[in-house]
């Protein structure tokens, strides 16, 4: 059930016509007396996005980016400690689905890492034969003008 006052179509169509003029979620909101959270709502409910919604979806700049990847016992340590929190009596249904996410995204960190784990080697792998590859071509070549260059054997006259 919503709260709040219902959007009037007049409002809907000035959010339309807004949304396509590329004005902020902030803007819209207080033109239209709403919320910035209603606002952000009836453009998911109408299938809008602002500009800036749609830069959003592509970068996560408030998501701090390690410099190193974790490693394999950092992950299980975190996990470690989400599986010992999750025994705890008591745990709120929000701490429980935090708990989850944690578990989910240590399995799915688990998958990735093995992918690019398997990724590099097959690269440094690739980088070894192409090395390999470039010496016997070279060796090729330098056997290939020794011949050329070699005296032809000319078969004895009478």
């Amino acid at each position: 059930m919503p709260k709040g006052k219902p959007w009037t179509a007049e409002e809907v169509k000035q959010l339309r016509d807004l949304i396509n003029k590329d004005t902020s979620i902030e803007v819209i909101a207080g033109r239209l007396g709403k919320s910035r959270n209603a606002v952000y709502q009836k453009c998911l409910d109408l299938g809008l996005r602002s500009k800036e919604e749609e830069a959003k979806a592509y970068t996560s700049s408030s998501l701090k980016l390690p410099k190193e990847l974790p490693s394999i016992e950092e992950a299980l340590r975190i996990l470690a400690a989400a599986l010992k929190a999750s025994v705890e009596p008591g745990l709120s249904k929000v701490e429980v689905q935090r708990l989850q996410v944690v578990a989910t995204l240590a399995r799915t960190y688990k998958e990735l890492l093995v992918d690019y784990i398997n990724y590099r080697q097959i690269e440094a792998r690739l980088i070894e034969m192409e090395e390999k590859y470039e010496r016997l071509a070279s060796q090729a070549k330098g056997n290939a003008s020794q011949q050329n260059n070699a005296p032809v054997a000319q078969a004895p006259t009478k």
